[in-house]
């Protein structure tokens, strides 16, 4: 498995896996940066722009809370509150008013029942067990005569149920940032040359979303992998 340090497809999967990852922090952690040093022409901070959107989008009953952390903002179906970090909630920036807005697409998308956040909510639970024992089995499958073989397969199938996870979480959270930009433009919040500043940071946020996809699309074919040369 991942210990097979001197396999050469093992070595391959870890350096594309590093690259995409890296490259997507970098382009996302460089947008915001850019974005962040540029104030908004209406002066909205990150929390009035959530407020707006809500407001434009018919979405009632949402709650608009700091959080603390760094890219720490998140939409809670549970509670019905959007989280902004508090660089995101105070600024008046292009980048915490893009943040905001894209957090605010989750909560409409809740609010208009959109399948795939429903799909994903439903994941949550099944992915959290599933993550933790997919490895372990697998670990203990590889120490194992052949014939229990089917404990790397069990471990396989709940390792999956992570990737369906990220997979599931590419379309909910480019809908989102769909829904952000629509209303920042449709709502007049952002002017047109600002909607392409939101538009390129939400982009490279999305980018985030596919690289962990994308790596873990690779880990599962690496154990693919792994399991069948075991029974060859």
């Amino acid at each position: 498995m991942y210990w097979y340090y001197g396999d050469p497809i093992y070595i391959v999967f870890i350096v594309i896996s590093l690259a995409v990852t890296l490259f997507a922090q970098i382009k996302v952690k460089s947008a915001f940066n850019k974005y962040s040093k540029i104030r908004s022409s209406n002066g909205l901070t990150g929390a009035e722009a959530a407020k707006n959107v809500l407001e434009h989008n018919k979405v009632s009953g949402v709650s608009i809370n700091t959080t603390t952390g760094y890219f720490a903002d998140y939409y809670d179906s549970r509670t019905k509150g959007v989280y902004l970090s508090e660089n995101v909630y105070s600024e008046p920036t292009l980048a915490a008013v893009s943040v905001a807005a894209h957090e605010c697409g989750h909560a409409t998308q809740d609010e208009v029942g959109y399948w795939p956040i429903r799909l994903r909510q439903m994941l949550v639970p099944v992915t959290t067990t599933s993550s933790r024992l997919a490895m372990p089995l697998v670990l203990l499958g590889l120490f194992l005569p052949t014939k229990y073989q089917f404990v790397i397969n069990l471990g396989i199938i709940l390792y999956s149920v992570a990737v369906l996870f990220e997979l599931v979480t590419l379309p909910v959270e480019f809908d989102a940032s769909r829904r952000a930009l629509k209303a920042l433009r449709e709502s007049g919040m952002l002017a047109p040359e600002e909607i392409k500043g939101a538009k390129k940071v939400l982009t490279a946020a999305a980018m985030t979303y596919l690289a962990a996809a994308f790596t873990s699309l690779l880990s599962l074919i690496r154990l693919i992998l792994i399991a069948r040369s075991r029974r060859d």
